[in-house]
């Protein structure tokens, strides 16, 4: 009972059935209750997302499974503390980590978020050592800036060990299934020694029916007077055959017609005995035999397709009686019933022969055998055997033979077996070298993209196969490449292509939002929205695409609202918490947008776009050294961004350290050509430093890029103002209101126009 209950709780949780499975679950740990399980019925509880109940059922068990078990559970629940209470028992210092790979990978993620990077990385690290293919350790390992090259990691240290874990797999079932099979051999000898001793038995039992019959004188033909209905004391039982030994002792063989009943008219009857025999019977003698042969063959072949026990039992019961016939047919001709030598011979050979196989085939119609379809009149064209030899043939065949068939046939398998083992092994060996190629891509790709080297991912992501770089997946990592590139038309074009691959994946959508936010696609954007909370409204990146949605439209506190509903659903989205802090400063909430870039910060101390965050906090609060150092960090993430050059170098500037400011704009320049924000920072500084010279040659540069860019037009006015060129400046200022500034830069431009002819020193102190 309780191994089927728990083959229904696992199939129900094959096919998803999890009430159904917690149902069954909860009737076996009533009836059986076992810590083995409990953990079963806590299974059916975290895969329907009741992770709470599980919590309840497990806590306070001891087995390894359990304690794995109950950490999940406390995972999700956010308990990391009792969760790593669960996998490193204070009390046990020693004690292994349960569930092997799986176990270090969570106490990995455990350790993450609670700031413990150095054994977060430890144990991200022996999880992929003990299993290679755990893909999500490496990716952990990527986030935390922590990981080697994917060369060393699938290399020829993860082929070997792959290579161990299998052969010790594969050998593993090569001794269950030897055990299975050694069972099954000696189980049919078993049976064999079984079926030979009720054979000799029931020879026994009806040598002594035979004699007992001679001695009391049976007539089996006689006057039309006698009764036509003889039924033996003995009929009922033998109605239904057994095959139990102790049920067949002492017992006389079965009758030889069904429900008890001989009707049997052979001399003086209205029914000869060809009709008889033809009404009765549909197999000859000779299909006997063929049988007991056929089960020589087919044991071989298919162990189990040979008739059941009881069906040759009751056969070699019938033939047992057809002698017994024979030899009271030759009583009944020395007592005078009127029999010739012929018929007696006829009874004796054919009558015997068909009389056995009509009560085997009585027998098989019931159990439902294929050898019921022959005809009596296909048997009937083969050779009648005598019953002897027949006994001696079965007895040979069923004896002798199985036991040097088994032999050979162990052997057979073993090497066959074997043979199997070596070209599996071999094609796995391939298929192993093959998947690590396909990681070792992936992995360099993804390395290199969370390292922000990622001109240098996107050639890695390219030598993978069409086949592999057209998956959502890799797809999406390309879009985030161009997107940490500031190249977002190709981002928006990779992003497009991950949708159309993978219209029910939600990765990387949460940055795709952001690239249409910058592209200022406001109907895409939009669309995107719908289709994301049309395909998962508890998703964080379907509330993100809306919150940029309403973002773009200077709607900041219901950009805010959705921002928080993503934060809601998955607490350890620390993009959702940096943009709820980018919606915070634009509404110059500064105080929540610390909090909100700190929160970030906790879930992910590598997310350069808080660490970024503070620092345009403190650089509008005129804190430039706070400034400095915030901006600071996220450079060293992220030393590629044109964006975060820049402003490293502004608050420098702002610090009195021109010289460094200006090395730092000239790497943003050289970052990223199509930024123009470091080439007007640069004649910034150029300005205040009173290289005008310069100052005027990259703005001259700088037009070329933005042509249309009021600031540059203003910042060349100021410039020709410095120089006593009132004209020159006068016309600059010009050009930059006709291009349409915003207001605080109208304002600031006229003003300007107003004091063109104030001296600079007056300007100041006014």
């Amino acid at each position: 009972m309780e191994t089927l209950m728990v083959d229904c709780v696992q199939s129900s949780l094959r096919h998803f059935m999890h009430r159904n499975a917690i149902f069954v679950c909860e009737r076996l740990c009533a009836e059986f209750p076992s810590e083995l399980n409990l953990q079963l019925l806590a299974s059916c509880y975290l895969q329907n997302n009741q992770a709470y109940c599980a919590y309840h059922i497990l806590k306070g068990t001891q087995m390894p499974q359990s304690r794995y078990l109950f950490a999940k559970a406390c995972f999700k629940m956010d308990l990391l503390s009792e969760a790593e209470a669960a996998l490193c028992p204070t009390n046990e210092a020693s004690s292994e980590v349960p569930n092997g790979a799986a176990g270090h990978y969570l106490l990995g993620l455990i350790y993450r978020y609670t700031d413990r990077r150095k054994s977060a990385v430890d144990h991200f690290k022996q999880a992929l050592s003990i299993d290679p293919l755990l893909w999500t350790a490496y990716e952990e390992l990527c986030i935390l800036g922590a990981a080697d090259e994917a060369n060393a990691v699938y290399g020829d240290v993860a082929a070997l060990c792959i290579q161990q874990r299998y052969l010790h797999q594969a050998s593993n079932s090569h001794i269950s299934e030897s055990s299975c099979e050694d069972h099954a051999a000696a189980s049919s000898r078993t049976l064999l020694s079984e079926d030979l001793n009720s054979r000799q038995l029931k020879h026994a039992q009806g040598n002594n029916f035979k004699d007992a019959n001679s001695n009391h004188g049976v007539v089996l033909g006689g006057a039309t007077s006698h009764s036509h209905n003889i039924v033996p004391p003995t009929a009922s039982v033998y109605s239904t055959p057994s095959p139990m030994p102790a049920q067949l002792s002492g017992l006389a063989p079965p009758p030889l017609c069904r429900n008890g009943q001989t009707n049997i008219n052979l001399v003086g009857g209205e029914s000869s005995p060809r009709s008889i025999v033809n009404s009765n019977l549909q197999a000859p003698r000779r299909k006997f035999m063929d049988e007991g042969k056929l089960r020589k063959v087919s044991g071989r072949l298919f162990p189990d397709s040979g008739p059941r026990r009881s069906t040759r039992l009751a056969a070699e019961a019938a033939a047992n009686s057809i002698s017994n016939l024979n030899s009271n047919s030759n009583a009944g001709q020395a007592s005078g019933n009127g029999m010739n030598h012929a018929s007696s011979k006829y009874l004796g050979g054919l009558s015997s022969s068909r009389l056995s196989s009509a009560t085997f085939r009585s027998v098989t119609v019931r159990k439902g055998h294929s050898w019921t379809s022959e005809s009596f009149d296909e048997g009937r064209r083969h050779e009648v055997f005598d019953d002897s030899r027949s006994d001696n043939t079965a007895t040979t065949s069923s004896s002798a033979s199985p036991l040097v068939d088994d032999r050979s046939l162990e052997r057979e398998r073993s090497s066959m077996h074997i043979s199997a083992i070596t070209t599996n092994g071999s094609r796995n060996l391939t298929g192993v070298s093959e998947f690590l190629c396909l990681l070792r891509t992936l992995g360099e790709g993804f390395r290199l993209s969370c390292m922000y080297r990622c001109q240098e991912a996107l050639d890695a992501y390219r030598k993978l196969s069409h086949k592999q770089y057209n998956t959502g997946w890799v797809l999406s990592q390309v879009g985030k490449a161009y997107f940490e590139l500031v190249d977002h038309l190709e981002a928006d074009h990779a992003f497009a292509l991950a949708r159309r691959a993978s219209p029910y994946s939600l990765e990387g959508m949460d940055v795709y939002s952001t690239v249409l936010y910058h592209l200022k696609e406001e109907m895409k954007l939009s669309y995107l929205a719908q289709e994301l909370i049309s395909t998962d409204r508890l998703a964080s990146q379907s509330w993100c695409a809306i919150g940029n949605c309403y973002s773009l439209q200077k709607d900041h506190e219901t950009a805010l609202k959705n921002f928080q509903r993503a934060v809601q659903l998955n607490a350890r989205f620390a993009y959702g918490h940096t943009l709820c802090g980018h919606e915070y400063v634009a509404l110059e909430d500064y105080e929540n947008g610390i909090k909100c870039y700190q929160n970030a910060l906790q879930i992910d101390a590598r997310h350069y776009n808080a660490w970024y965050g503070l620092g345009m906090v403190f650089l509008r609060q005129e804190k430039f050294e706070f400034a400095e150092h915030h901006f600071r960090r996220a450079f060293l993430i992220n030393p590629r961004s044109s964006v975060i050059m820049c402003y490293l170098g502004t608050a420098l500037h702002t610090l009195k350290r021109s010289d460094e400011a200006l090395q730092i704009m000239e790497r943003a320049i050289l970052a990223d050509r199509k930024n123009p924000l470091p080439m007007y920072q640069k004649a910034n500084i150029l300005l205040n430093l009173e290289r005008f010279d310069e100052a005027l040659q990259n703005l001259e540069e700088l037009k070329e890029y933005a042509p249309r860019e009021s600031s540059v037009y203003a910042l060349m006015g100021r410039i020709y103002k410095r120089r006593n060129e009132h004209e020159k400046a006068m016309l600059h200022f010009g050009l930059a209101l006709d291009f349409k500034p915003s207001t605080a830069d109208v304002a600031a431009i006229k003003s300007a126009i107003e004091k063109l002819h104030v001296p600079d020193e007056i300007e100041d102190n006014l």
